[in-house]
């Protein structure tokens, strides 16, 4: 700390009340600052010399000083004050000789009527350099705290932080000027074409996924496979908003209402047939789990995935070039062993003619070879197998087709199906129920009823992704 002090020396007015102690004693005043027990010299403060935990301010009396007067001796040191000046500090600079303006003789000692006027002056003049003293620069005090708001400090750059003197109020800061708000992105539109009007309807995307969710999953499932749904689903429509991808959709459609895209019930229908036809509760579960998942989607290396899903699986999820030739990284062949158990249509039987066969596969004018069985039924051997359990290309009448082949163009739930021969007719069962990539809807039931979240579920089903806003993915 510097030893470098500050002196202000301002005429006070006594009341009638106060007593003299010696003769010599006038009546004035003078308001000192004392620091570390020394005589304060009348000099401005240079920068960095006070230390707001050092300094006191104090009103004492002095005697009258002449012309004559030597410099003020210094006042008696404060009990227990610090009295040696730190390693580099300044010295107190000399107090100048007091000398009285030419041709008048200065009145120290009597009282005048102009005494309360230079009272006033000298307050006046202490109002002016208090403020200054305070914000005078300091290179040992220490800066403001952070701001609860922004984490950041409240001075600012370039800015020196402020003292106070014990004893002042503080000055009122300068507001910083706000922060600007960025504004939230708006909620994209979707433009659906709904098959049963030949219309294309416009809405937001959350009331478009509440339709979808409410179209593609029984609301009697779980409120965590909702949740997942709902993800999936605006996953699903993001992907394709950012894309500008508006295949298999009539112009000025973003998607249609089939599952071509995704299944969906308009408001209207929503309403109608759910609102007013005891399914209240039903409609109200969905639109709480599209709530609880607003603006949610699912992202690999920060883009949206294709986020398949399909209601059924045979036990096992696909790999995607099993079934549509490209490999995607987070559609991978996953066990899921709950749809077996949860699915009342896990295994689905159909009986079709031999010439059906035949027409639904092109080969009605085929000479085909017939069973080893005997009879003119084809023979059908299974060539291979995919990772996820499901045919991946099988011979019928020495023809080779794709599993996938054949459930089109049969019109089989699955793509992992056996069959059997009665006379002229082929008996077909299959397991499970959809393309088998991504996520299994039966499958998510089964996780949430084991206590499994949403955000569980989706990560079991598409490896290696994470979660995004749809609002700053389209923005």
């Amino acid at each position: 700390m510097k030893d470098s002090q500050v002196r202000i020396r301002i005429p006070i007015h006594h009341s009638k009340e106060h007593r003299r102690t010696s003769p010599e004693e006038d009546s004035h005043g003078t308001i000192a600052v004392v620091q570390a027990g020394r005589p304060v010299p009348q000099q401005i403060v240079p920068p960095g010399a006070l230390a707001p935990d050092r300094v006191t301010i104090t009103a004492r009396r002095t005697a009258a000083v002449t012309p004559a007067q030597r410099p003020i001796p210094a006042s008696p040191p404060v009990p227990g004050a610090a009295t040696t000046r730190a390693r580099g500090s300044l010295p107190p600079a000399p107090l100048p000789h007091l000398r009285p303006s030419a041709g008048r003789v200065p009145r120290w000692g009597s009282r005048r009527p102009w005494l309360p006027a230079a009272a006033m002056a000298g307050l006046l003049a202490l109002a002016l350099a208090v403020p200054t003293l305070l914000a005078w620069p300091r290179h040992t005090a220490q800066p403001l705290p952070p701001s609860n708001r922004t984490g950041t400090s409240a001075v600012a750059k370039g800015e020196a932080p402020v003292t106070r003197l014990p004893g002042v109020p503080p000055i009122p800061a300068v507001p910083a000027a706000p922060a600007r708000s960025v504004p939230a992105a708006a909620e994209p539109d979707v433009r659906v074409y709904v098959t049963s009007t030949g219309r294309t309807e416009t809405l937001p995307l959350e009331q478009y996924i509440v339709g979808v969710v409410a179209a593609e999953m029984p609301p009697s499932f779980e409120g965590e496979a909702l949740k997942a749904q709902a993800i999936a689903a605006r996953t699903f429509i993001a992907r394709r908003l950012l894309a500008d991808d508006t295949s298999g959709a009539p112009a000025g459609a973003d998607v249609t209402d089939t599952v071509k895209h995704q299944a969906y019930i308009s408001k209207a229908k929503l309403n109608r047939e759910w609102g007013h036809s005891g399914k209240s509760a039903e409609l109200a579960k969905i639109r709480q789990a599209v709530r609880d998942t607003k603006d949610t989607i699912m992202v690999y290396e920060g883009k949206p995935i294709t986020a398949s899903f399909f209601s059924t699986s045979n036990g096992y999820t696909e790999n995607s070039e099993d079934v549509w030739a490209k490999a995607v990284p987070y559609l991978r062949s996953v066990s899921s062993p709950w749809d077996k158990q949860l699915a009342p249509r896990y295994a689905e039987t159909v009986t079709l003619s031999r010439q059906n066969v035949l027409d639904r596969l092109g080969l009605s004018r085929t000479a085909i070879a017939a069973s080893t069985g005997g009879g003119s039924m084809p023979e059908i051997q299974v060539l291979s197998k995919t990772k996820g359990h499901r045919i991946k290309q099988i011979e019928v009448g020495g023809t080779i087709f794709t599993g996938p082949e054949i459930r089109n163009k049969l019109g089989l739930r699955s793509a992992e199906f056996t069959w059997k021969t009665e006379g002229d007719r082929i008996v077909i069962t299959t397991y499970g129920y959809g393309h088998g990539v991504g996520m299994s809807q039966w499958g998510a039931n089964g996780m949430a009823k084991e206590g499994h979240t949403a955000t569980q579920i989706l990560l079991h089903y598409y490896t290696g992704v994470s979660f995004a806003q749809a609002s700053r993915i389209l923005s």
